[in-house]
């Protein structure tokens, strides 16, 4: 049993130009295929596309591989993809930002005036979710959480708009990515609650005041209940980051396809125009679910502070 995070991708979209090889009597090809593979665009690989000045102004760099560990009947494979060395750019330059606004702001706050600039609009985004999404939603004594959930905004906002650069890749439309960053979180909602409750409060989602006679009861019909209900939140933000990001690739790389499926000008101009206004939407999406994630994580997280 072999993981890999490319494997992970839920559809395939092939777009056929033409039949694959016409053949002569000789056996000669008498035409090319023309194919364009969505699923490689979209898919997780061990190389990367670097810009290049020849045709098809992409060079291939192969990433290194290592080794498989082999756990029993479980085989891992630790090679670095094109995912993660995408992740690790996101969070370098996350890192690289807030570090350079918070240099900025504070440097500006020494001199007696406000920050200008990109500093400028940089704390006028933390502040915005600071205080509209996260303090609201997670509750009273929420500044313990600011630092993380930023950093899940910031994380997933890089990730997001690498996908729109030309040779980049969309971390997130991988499924191992978003399961990752939902399974984070729920450590994190479920901790938060146990702190915030004690361990009695945290096992006591049985409602007050039920005969002592029903409570096996209702123990035995609540806690699959409650399983499920703590389980279906990661599921929920996992899935949707996942197939929006995914979704708008899918459609942007269709459009573009019909170009070279019609070989028609007439074609290429009118799907340009339509890609044109899905990259426009992407970019939108881009920032809609990072904020989406954060703020959904903030929701649970003051859901479980709160009393059952």
């Amino acid at each position: 049993m072999r993981w890999r995070g490319g494997s992970l991708i839920l559809a395939m979209v092939t777009l056929a130009g033409a039949p694959a090889v016409s053949r002569a009597q000789g056996g000669a090809p008498l035409a090319p295929q023309r194919e364009i593979n969505i699923l490689e665009h979209l898919g997780n690989s061990h190389r990367i596309e670097l810009p290049y000045w020849k045709p098809p102004y992409s060079y291939p760099l192969e990433l290194p591989r290592f080794a498989p560990v082999h756990l029993g009947g479980l085989t891992l494979d630790f090679s670095i993809t094109k995912h993660l060395v995408f992740m690790i750019l996101a969070a370098t330059i996350a890192a690289l930002v807030l570090s350079y606004t918070a240099y900025a702001v504070a440097r500006a706050q020494a001199a007696g005036r406000p920050p200008r600039g990109f500093a400028a609009a940089m704390e006028a985004i933390v502040l915005y979710v600071r205080q509209e999404v996260i303090l609201p939603n997670v509750g009273p004594h929420g500044e313990g959480y600011v630092n993380y959930l930023l950093t899940v905004f910031f994380f997933l906002l890089a990730c997001n708009l690498f996908g729109l650069l030309p040779w980049g890749a969309t971390a997130t439309s991988n499924i191992a990515v978003t399961g990752a960053m939902a399974l984070l979180s729920l450590c994190v909602i479920e901790i938060s609650g146990m702190r915030a409750l004690g361990l009695r409060g945290y096992l006591g989602y049985l409602p007050p005041g039920l005969p002592t006679w029903i409570r096996p009861v209702m123990l035995v019909i609540m806690t699959p209940i409650e399983i499920i209900g703590k389980l279906a939140k990661p599921f929920a933000l996992a899935v949707r980051l996942f197939a929006n990001m995914t979704a708008g690739h899918v459609v942007l790389l269709a459009l573009i396809g019909l170009t070279f499926v019609f070989q028609s000008y007439l074609v290429g101009i009118g799907a340009s125009f339509l890609a044109t206004g899905v990259m426009l939407l992407e970019l939108f999406v881009a920032f809609l679910h990072a904020y989406i994630f954060t703020l959904l994580t903030s929701v649970f997280i003051g859901l479980m502070r709160a009393e059952h």
